[in-house]
């Protein structure tokens, strides 16, 4: 039985829809779903969880600001 990946996912941060990222030759690229997260908008990343990493990062820094 052979497996299939998908070629894009969602990026969920604490219930928020962050973005989504797509599959390319060279990694995975975001797209930004919500303004918060636009900082990430059209990056690339080499992998799904750094993807998420990013937007975590985001979440945690404007957190901190607000705080």
């Amino acid at each position: 039985m052979s497996q299939t990946q998908s070629n894009a996912y969602i990026i969920e941060i604490q219930d928020r829809a962050a973005g989504i990222i797509t599959r390319d030759a060279r990694g995975f690229r975001f797209f930004s779903s919500e303004r918060l997260f636009d900082s990430l908008e059209g990056r690339q990343f080499r992998s799904a969880r750094e993807a998420e990493r990013a937007a975590h990062a985001v979440l945690s820094e404007r957190r901190r600001r607000l705080s």
